[in-house]
C-alpha cells in the first residue's frame, strides 16, 4: 500500500520529536485504518440487521475507538492520523476526535481537592461527566458537547465546548480511557468503546522522549507569556533536563506504572514502539 498522505500533511499531523514517515504510515497505520473501517462498517450492518429483525427503526450510532497510553508516547499523533485516514475510506467519511483533557477538573478544583500534583491521574478527571458524554454518543444523540482544554494555559477553558454531531466514528484519546469502572458505578467508559488501542513502549524510552519533548516545549510554547509553564522558559538546558526528570519521576512515571500500564491488557490492539519511536510490533486480540 502507498501512503495517501503527502509529506506536508504528515508534517501537520506529527507530534513534537516524532519521526513519522510515509513508510510507517503505509505499513502500519493505513492497514490499521482499513481494519477499523471494516469493523465500523460491519458494526453498522449488524445494527441494521438487528433492527430489521426486531422490526424497529434502524438508527446507527457512532463506532467509538479509545486510544490510551502514556504521556509522550505518541497517542495524540496516532489519533490524529487515524482520524485522517479513516475519513478517506468508504463508509466512514465523518470521523471526529475528542481528547479526555477537557474532562479534567479545573486547576482551581484540583487545588481545592489537593490533586494538582496528581493531574492526569484517574482521580483528576470528572469521570462521571466523561461517562455521560460517551453514553450520550452511543445512545445516538444528534449533538453532544465536551469541555475544551488549553494546553497553553494548562487548564479548562471556561464557557467553551466542542460539539460532536453523530459522526460515523468517534476517537476518544486519553491517558486513562481504559480504566475500570468508577467506584460506585457498574459501568466503565471503556465498556462503551467498540475498539481500543494501547500505545506501548519501554518506560525508559518514554522517559527519554518526555525529556526531549520538554526541551522542545521550553524553547517553543513555554516562551509564550500566557503559558502555564512560562517560568521554565529561562532555564539552562541542564536545569531544564533536571526539571523534566523531576516531573517525570514525580508525576508521569508513577501514573504510567500504577494506572496506565495495568490497563494495557484491556486493549483490543497494542501498538508497540521501539527506541526510534516507530511501531515495531502490532498485537491484535482475536475475536
Amino acid at each position: 500500500m502507498e501512503s495517501p498522505l503527502r509529506e506536508e500533511e504528515l508534517e501537520q499531523l506529527r507530534g513534537l520529536g516524532e519521526l513519522l514517515d510515509e513508510f510507517e504510515v503505509a505499513e502500519v497505520y493505513l492497514p490499521l485504518s482499513r481494519l477499523l473501517n471494516l469493523y465500523a462498517t460491519s458494526t453498522q450492518n449488524l445494527h441494521r440487521v438487528t433492527s430489521d429483525f426486531l422490526r424497529e427503526p434502524s438508527e446507527s450510532t457512532p463506532f467509538v475507538i479509545g486510544v490510551a497510553g502514556s504521556v509522550a508516547v505518541g497517542k495524540s499523533t496516532i489519533s490524529r492520523l487515524l482520524r485522517e485516514l479513516l475519513s478517506r475510506w468508504e463508509g466512514t467519511p465523518r470521523v471526529e476526535l475528542v481528547t479526555t483533557d477537557g474532562f479534567l477538573y479545573s486547576n482551581a478544583e484540583l487545588e481545592r481537592r489537593g490533586l494538582m500534583m496528581r493531574k492526569g491521574f484517574p482521580e483528576s478527571y470528572d469521570r462521571r461527566a466523561l461517562l455521560r458524554f460517551v453514553s450520550d454518543i452511543k445512545s445516538g444523540a444528534a449533538s453532544v458537547s465536551a469541555p475544551c482544554y488549553s494546553h497553553l494555559e494548562y487548564d479548562i477553558v471556561p464557557g467553551t465546548q466542542t460539539e460532536v454531531h453523530r459522526p460515523d466514528v468517534l476517537i476518544i484519546e486519553g491517558l486513562n480511557v481504559l480504566q475500570p469502572a468508577v467506584p460506585g458505578t457498574h459501568l466503565a467508559v471503556s465498556d462503551l468503546f467498540d475498539f481500543t488501542i494501547y500505545v506501548d513502549a519501554r518506560t525508559r524510552d518514554i522517559a527519554h522522549w518526555y525529556e526531549e519533548r520538554f526541551l522542545r516545549l521550553q524553547r517553543g510554547a513555554f516562551t509564550h507569556p500566557r503559558s502555564y509553564f512560562h517560568r521554565y522558559a529561562t532555564l539552562s538546558e541542564q536545569e531544564a533536563r533536571a526539571q523534566a526528570r523531576e516531573l517525570w519521576q514525580g508525576i508521569n512515571e508513577p501514573n504510567l506504572v500504577h494506572n496506565i500500564l495495568p490497563t494495557r491488557s484491556r486493549a483490543s490492539l497494542v501498538l508497540r514502539k521501539g527506541t526510534n519511536h516507530a511501531v515495531s510490533n502490532v498485537l491484535l486480540r482475536k475475536l
